[in-house]
């Protein structure tokens, strides 16, 4: 299988060709560059100028501005002069064109680069289903020809960029037709564009896949460098996760897909969209950016392409990883079809296991629906084995089982001693050097011999005994936290320890655990921020392959940020769903009603409903496409009024604004998906 980056265990930057979009550097060997856009309507000069000065002022280099017509791309020559007069010059003004070609041409008169949707220029979306002919297909893209070259001749005399940007939520009806809702239906939209421009020998492209699910995005993008590699094109890429909403579910998606991206070398600028004030997105895409061009090893033109090592993904369609399975608790199961498991660690020692359990049981309400699943204690000390049971005992009720994890420098013959038969859930984790095969062996049957749950901690180039035993469907397994880790990175070993476990047909879960991340040379704008990063990049990443059954985020002391963090990032990699799905566009120029009040009025009124997907859309531009896995869809249709969606069928049209919230509960209630919200506890 032909592979999409120079490795999948270590991080190379992917060599792509610089693109100059004005003064600014794109690819090659320039840093990740920071983007994003303005939310103003563009005819309104001063607010757009405004907001592009805050935008650059909090380190953006490179500002997008909705065109959605003629006139609002007119108005993009004061905006760029009025810019530059402000001091602003050196930061580049991109145009935002989706269904217009007119607005492109006038446009590229005045701004460094336009950004076109493949989807949407030129081009039908209508829903309609056809069957194309190959003559029929021809046609088409001899019609997107005639009508993207213009775009292309004028971007070449004027030393101008485009981005080819497609959406998921807004492919053609032509591309749905032949290729279907597809990352490879994604791909070709772009190839399309791309091949007209070359034809016209003009290069200064940039190319981006974004969707609103990490996992198309991800699976997109790899697809698209595969492809471009065999046409021999090395264009860079612009990374984003559309629609990914507010707060900390936006940034955990954000992280999840573009961290994912990066950690593989691929992707050249970012924009973190967020439903927020867009100055909000510029710390988030600056602290994810500094994470990885930190461990980023430097492109190799003289070497070219490494020749990538294969693993046990299929990186190009999603497959969760096959298990076996195992009962940890009563209401706690392992498997293939179970939803991955969340451990919670606590920073108490063993002994405190009155505050311990006192912590647990108090956790419950602030929780909701995140319950607490696994306890993950420490015992540095025999002592602290002694006072198992009495932990057990009493978190009894508040926690489905308990793991305790064992210093490796604790003699097993005397852990046996001190651990007694036991009746209730717990397991034991340790963690074995690569050589350490009859320590392994004593340590698997101590456990039996407690029954209690055996969890190793492995490398990837551990003995291959330890990896080749029969597990007897009884061990879970992790990476090592004394296993080396550079030059590889975690998500690399965890790739590679589940490359192993599949060659020698050992079907035992993975645990992924997130430690503290490591001290980064660059300061971080907050140090909550720099968790969730860490956490949505590795355990988003191995989720997004397939990999992961149970998951701790172990940077955080406080119990109930730390459970919320972990149920938080299964379900933005959409592994498990515990509340309600939001898919929220940020805001800009086409918006028709106040994105960020909008949905923080509509998560308040059906935030409680569990497992349900609900869509918010400022336009229709994008809103179809992206609410196609979303239950629900509250879409602006024309000022002031608002377009109900069930799925991307548009069932109810132009509401008043101030009705529709409630005629979306409404909806809901008649499609069998609401439940009344619980009582608050006074």
């Amino acid at each position: 299988m032909s592979s999409y980056c120079a490795s999948r265990f270590a991080t190379q930057r992917r060599l792509s060709r610089e693109v100059q979009v004005g003064s600014v550097g794109v690819g090659g060997d320039n840093p990740i560059r920071i983007q994003s856009m303005t939310t103003t309507l563009t005819q309104d000069v001063d607010a757009t100028v405004k907001q592009s000065i805050a935008l650059a002022e909090s380190g953006c280099e490179i500002v997008r501005v909705t065109a959605p017509n003629k006139k609002a791309a007119q108005a993009l020559k004061d905006i760029r002069a009025n810019f530059t007069a402000a001091g602003f010059g050196h930061i580049p003004l991109v145009a935002d064109i989706h269904f217009l070609p007119n607005a492109a041409m006038e446009a590229i008169e005045h701004v460094e680069k336009v950004r076109v949707n493949p989807g949407n220029y030129a081009d039908n979306k209508k829903f309609a289903v056809l069957e194309y002919t190959d003559a029929e297909y021809e046609a088409e893209l001899q019609r997107l020809y005639d009508s993207f070259s213009p775009l292309v001749k004028r971007a070449k005399e004027l030393g101008r960029a485009l981005r080819i940007g497609t959406n998921h939520g807004s492919l053609s009806d032509r591309i749905m037709n032949r290729y279907g809702d597809t990352p490879l239906g994604m791909v070709e939209s772009a190839l399309e564009f791309l091949r007209i421009a070359q034809s016209h020998g003009y290069y200064d492209m940039i190319l981006s896949m974004k969707a609103s699910n990490p996992k198309v995005m991800i699976e997109a993008y790899r697809l698209l460098v595969r492809h471009m590699d065999k046409e021999g094109m090395n264009y860079p890429l612009h990374l984003g996760v559309t629609e990914a909403g507010d707060g900390e579910d936006g940034r955990i998606k954000s992280a999840i897909g573009i961290g994912s991206l990066l950690m593989d070398g691929l992707g050249d600028t970012i924009r973190v969209s967020l439903t927020e004030d867009p100055v909000y997105e510029i710390p988030v895409a600056q602290a994810l950016a500094q994470k990885i061009m930190e461990q980023w090893r430097p492109s190799r033109s003289d070497l070219g392409r490494e020749s990538p090592k294969p693993d046990s993904i299929d990186p190009f369609h999603f497959q969760r990883r096959q298990i076996s399975e195992i009962q940890l608790g009563k209401f706690a199961k392992l498997g293939s079809e179970e939803p991955p498991t969340v451990i919670t660690p606590v920073p108490h020692p063993i002994s405190e296991y009155v505050t311990i359990a006192a912590e647990a049981k108090t956790s419950r309400p602030a929780l909701g629906d995140s319950k607490l699943e696994g306890i993950l204690v420490k015992a540095d000390s025999i002592d602290d084995l002694e006072k198992l049971t009495e932990l057990c005992e009493a978190i009894n009720g508040a926690a489905e089982f308990v793991v305790v994890e064992l210093n490796p420098k604790l003699p097993l013959d005397e852990v046996s001693l001190a651990l007694p038969p036991q009746q209730h859930h717990l397991a034991a984790l340790r963690d074995f050097g690569d050589d350490d095969y009859n320590d392994y062996k004593q340590f698997v049957h101590l456990c039996a011999q407690f029954k209690i749950r055996p969890i190793i901690g492995l490398s990837p180039t551990a003995d291959d005994g330890i990896l080749s035993e029969p597990t007897d469907d009884t061990i879970i397994t992790l990476h090592s936290s004394i296993a080396p880790s550079a030059p590889n990175h975690r998500i690399g070993y965890y790739r590679q320890l589940a490359d192993r476990l599949k060659h020698w047909k050992n079907k035992s879960p993975l645990w992924i655990r997130n430690p503290k991340p490591a001290r980064s040379k660059t300061a971080v704008s907050s140090p909550f921020l720099d968790k969730l990063l860490h956490a949505s990049i590795l355990t988003g990443s191995l989720l997004c392959d397939g990999i992961g059954d149970m998951v701790s985020i172990e940077s955080d002391d406080d119990l109930v940020r730390s459970t919320r963090l972990a149920y938080n990032v299964l379900q933005g990699a959409g592994s498990r769903i515990t509340k309600t799905e939001f898919v929220a566009c940020p805001s800009c120029g086409r918006t028709l009603f106040d994105l960020q009040t909008t949905t923080q009025r509509i998560r308040e009124k059906t935030g409680h409903l569990k497992g349900v997907k609900i869509a918010i859309m400022g336009c229709i531009v994008n809103g179809p496409g992206e609410m196609a896995d979303a239950d629900f869809g509250y879409v602006g249709g024309a000022p002031a009024k608002i377009n109900l969606y069930v799925g991307k069928t548009c069932v109810k049209y132009n509401i008043p604004q101030a009705e529709a919230d409630d005629r979306l509960i409404d909806l809901i209630k008649e499609h069998g998906k609401w439940v009344d919200p619980k009582p608050v506890a006074t």
